[in-house]
């Protein structure tokens, strides 16, 4: 086994977005040679980490097969000092392939007292604002502006360690080195990724409303700042976050809608008038001008201005038919003067686009 440590210079603490103390953090990424735990080898973990007032690095390299144990010790007993576990994926490969790796090799896993931050799943829970090709770590720095020395993927570094493994070459052994130096100090840089979901999960405010004959603007403050602009449109909504603002547009609607009652037997239907009225109202009227109601024609109808509403946030909501989908609430005083209200109808849009 070959134990590297090095400074890691130039790394922002970010790790106030995780709610812990820098010196309480571990990041780590693991280099094997497949996936089959069985037929596999892990032959490198790495380690980024904050202590004595600077960032270090720490990897144990497994030169031959015989290092893959002491590898997995030294690893084990080294982060049995912290408290929270960072990694990218980690829940879906790293951390099960080394559970069962120790079960293999008859060590005791540790990482049952460790707070797990998958970044794989931070990213996971707010693609849609990102819109990436794909949600590889490597994307994810290029969208966030973080430039990495190496260049190659874990799979392709396969060839190069098993050729290391027979060559003992110098030049592949730096690149196996610095792949996994760079995962593990790129990922100090994805952090700031976790105030999208915090803006899903509705960090934000209400500052003040700029309305047009075509649209409502709700301009918000954001709790956390976002590190790159996003944008979002569905239907009648378009969503846009940038810095410490986010901006949500909304169509208006300027038309006549129908609000629909739901106890349709306590009315009849009046096609004369094309509304229906309760019956203690509507038993004055001629038997002639007036049915049964039924759930499609119990509406009474409303000339307004009116926007869309994904959800039943504001209870007394109209509707163009009855089969139609779309809900709309009307925009009174009452609602635009209600902040709690448009809160929730705002955070309803971010959870539903």
């Amino acid at each position: 086994m070959i134990t590297v440590t090095h400074t890691v210079e130039n790394v922002i603490d970010t790790l106030k977005y995780t709610g812990y103390a820098p010196e309480d953090c571990l990041f780590f990424d693991i280099e094997t040679t497949g996936f089959a735990v069985k037929t596999t080898q892990v032959y490198l973990i790495g380690c980024v980490y904050y202590s004595n007032q600077q960032w270090n690095c720490i990897q144990w390299f497994a030169s031959g097969r015989d290092g893959e144990k002491e590898i997995i010790e030294s690893f084990f007993h080294f982060m049995q000092d912290f408290k929270v576990l960072i990694h990218f994926n980690g829940e879906g490969f790293d951390i099960p392939y080394l559970r069962q790796k120790a079960e293999l090799l008859k060590i005791k896993p540790s990482f049952d007292h460790l707070v797990s931050i998958d970044l794989f799943r931070v990213v996971s829970s707010c693609k849609k604002f990102l819109k990436l090709e794909n949600y590889k770590q490597k994307s994810i720095e290029k969208f966030l502006g973080v430039k990495r020395e190496d260049c190659y993927s874990g799979g392709e570094l396969i060839n190069v360690y098993l050729d290391y493994k027979k060559t003992h070459d110098s030049e592949a052994y730096d690149f196996l080195l610095l792949h996994n130096s760079d995962d593990i100090t790129g990922m100090t840089s994805l952090l700031p990724i976790i105030t999208y979901t915090w803006l899903t999960e509705g960090a934000f405010s209400l500052e003040s409303i700029t309305r047009t004959p075509e649209e409502i603007i709700f301009n918000c403050h954001l709790a956390h700042d976002v590190p790159r602009r996003v944008s979002l449109g569905y239907k009648d909504f378009y969503i846009t976050a940038y810095a410490d603002t986010l901006k949500i547009r909304v169509k208006i609607y300027s038309s006549e809608l129908k609000f629909f009652y739901s106890n349709y037997h306590d009315y009849y239907y009046l096609p004369a008038e094309d509304m229906a009225m309760h019956k203690s109202v509507a038993f004055y009227v001629d038997k002639d001008f007036r049915t049964k109601a039924k759930a499609a024609n119990c509406y009474s109808r409303k000339t307004g201005t009116f926007i869309p509403q994904l959800s039943e946030i504001v209870p007394t909501y109209f509707k163009a038919d009855y089969y139609d989908k779309t809900m709309y609430i009307e925009l009174t005083e009452d609602f635009l003067n209600d902040n709690d209200l448009i809160y929730r109808y705002l955070l309803d849009i971010i959870k539903a686009v």
